[in-house]
C-alpha cells in the first residue's frame, strides 16, 4: 500500500515493521545552494519536457539535511520491532552526514555496501563515481542466529531503462537489499518514489508500507506495482 503525503494515515504504533528501507532525495546535486534550488528534473536529468517528474525535497544544505534525516530515521526507528534492520541509500557526498544521522536517531550503525552502477561520467585524471552507497543498521541488537542468508555487500546493476522516477532504482538490486530482511517480514519505505521497494518487497514474499509525499510519484508507483504485479514480474 502507498500513504502520503506524511506520516500520517499509516495507523501504526510500535513493532509494527521489521525492516526500514528507502532510497530518500540526497539533496547533494549543485554546489551552491543556487545550484540545489533547481528542480529535481533541471538538476538530474537533460530529457527536457521529457524527464520524470520532480521530487520535493531535494535543496536543503548539508547540515539542515542531517537533522531532517536524524528526525525522519526517528520516526521510523519507533515503529520498528526490537532488532529491524534499516537500509538507506546515499552518494559519496552524503555518506559521513548520512551516518551521523543514522546514530543520532539511536539506530546502531552496522556498515554500508555498495551499488556498483558500472558506467559513469569519465574525468581524466579521476576517479569515476560509478557507485552509491547502503548506509546500514538495526534497532538495537540483531541476533547472527536470524533466518537471513549471508548477504553481498557490493551489487552490480546498471540504471534501469526508462525509468518513471529520475533517480530510479533498478528492481533486482532492490529485491537483493530486502532480503535483508527476516522471511515473511513487513517493510516500510518513508520514501516510496518509483515504488521499486515495495514491489520488491512483495515479490519476494514480504508485505510493504510506503509512503510517498509527491502526489505524481504516488500515483505513478501505485499504477506500476500494480501492473507489474498483473503481469508477474
Amino acid at each position: 500500500m502507498i500513504f502520503w503525503p506524511t506520516w500520517t494515515g499509516i495507523g501504526h504504533g510500535v513493532n509494527t515493521f521489521d525492516a526500514v528501507i528507502t532510497d530518500p532525495p540526497y539533496a547533494s546535486g549543485g554546489r551552491t545552494q543556487a545550484e540545489k534550488n533547481k528542480s529535481t528534473d533541471k538538476k538530474y536529468s537533460s530529457m527536457g519536457e521529457s524527464a520524470p517528474p520532480p521530487f520535493d525535497g531535494d535543496s536543503k544544505d548539508q547540515r539542515s539535511w542531517t537533522r531532517w534525516a536524524a528526525e525522519w530515521l526517528y520516526d521510523a526507528r519507533k515503529v520498528c520491532k526490537p532488532g529491524a534492520p534499516v537500509c538507506m541509500f546515499i552518494d559519496w557526498r552524503q555518506l559521513p552526514a548520512a551516518t551521523d544521522a543514522l546514530q543520532w536517531a539511536g539506530w546502531i550503525w552496522r556498515g554500508t555496501a555498495v551499488w556498483d552502477k558500472g558506467n559513469s561520467r569519465p574525468q581524466k585524471g579521476r576517479f569515476r563515481q560509478q557507485a552509491e552507497y547502503i548506509v546500514w543498521g538495526s534497532n538495537g541488537d540483531m541476533p547472527i542466529s536470524r533466518p537471513v542468508p549471508c548477504l553481498p555487500g557490493v551489487f552490480k546493476y546498471g540504471n534501469p531503462q526508462n525509468r518513471i522516477h529520475l533517480t530510479e532504482k533498478p528492481l533486482q538490486l532492490m529485491r537483493d537489499v530486502v532480503k535483508i530482511t527476516e522471511p515473511g517480514g513487513r517493510i516500510l519505505d518513508p520514501f516510496a518514489g518509483s515504488g521499486s521497494t515495495v514491489l520488491a518487497a512483495v515479490l519476494e514474499g514480504y508485505s510493504a508500507t510506503g509512503i510517498e509525499i509527491t502526489d505524481a510519484y504516488a500515483a505513478l508507483s501505485k499504477e506500476r506495482i500494480a501492473r507489474e504485479l498483473a503481469q508477474g514480474a
